[in-house]
């Protein structure tokens, strides 16, 4: 499974952006998926995750109520709309596919969001 994400940038403080992850090879074997984010000198934490079908969310408490995840298992896609984004979202933002069966865990290259005050 290959995952490539897109849709990172610089945006002001209030602004939205919506980030993509695109899933190629054997998407048949992903379960559920997510976004992760890492700061600079910080650890890469859970922002959201999305089951299998779409059905069940959860999201990090500093998110929740301004970013949604959502997937289009169709077109292989997962995205993740951000709205009223701070400076204290800025990290690189990557996409992460969790086969069946828990073995396997895959992980994008990563994007910049990057956020002014």
């Amino acid at each position: 499974v290959q995952l490539v994400e897109s849709g990172g940038g610089l945006v002001q403080a209030g602004g939205s952006l919506r980030l993509s992850c695109a899933a190629s090879g054997s998407t048949f074997s992903i379960n559920a998926m997510g976004w992760y984010r890492q700061a600079p000198g910080k650890q890469r934490e859970l922002v959201a995750g999305i089951t299998s079908g779409g059905g069940n969310t959860n999201y990090a408490d500093s998110v929740k109520g301004r970013f949604t995840i959502s997937r289009d298992n169709a077109k292989n896609m997962m995205y993740l709309q951000m709205n009223s984004l701070k400076p204290e979202d800025t990290a690189v933002y990557y996409c992460n596919a969790l086969a069946y069966g828990g073995g396997m865990k895959y992980w994008g290259q990563g994007t910049q969001v990057t956020v002014s005050s």
